[in-house]
């Protein structure tokens, strides 16, 4: 049987040029005018993955 991608890791994650898995932060739903600008400039940014966490995701997405 044909491994399917899984769509909502799909939507959720960006691959690099070099393979990295970038995702987004947590904590950016709501709340936003009681963060500082700083707080909110850093979660805003995409983080990579942990090492843990990037062997699931290639699965989930081959």
């Amino acid at each position: 049987m044909k491994r399917r991608t899984h769509k909502g890791m799909k939507k959720r994650i960006r691959v690099t040029s070099t393979g990295k898995f970038m995702r987004r932060r947590s904590h950016t739903s709501h709340y936003k005018l009681a963060k500082g600008s700083n707080t909110w400039a850093r979660l805003k940014r995409d983080v990579e993955s942990s090492k843990g966490d990037s062997k699931k995701i290639r699965k989930l997405l081959s």
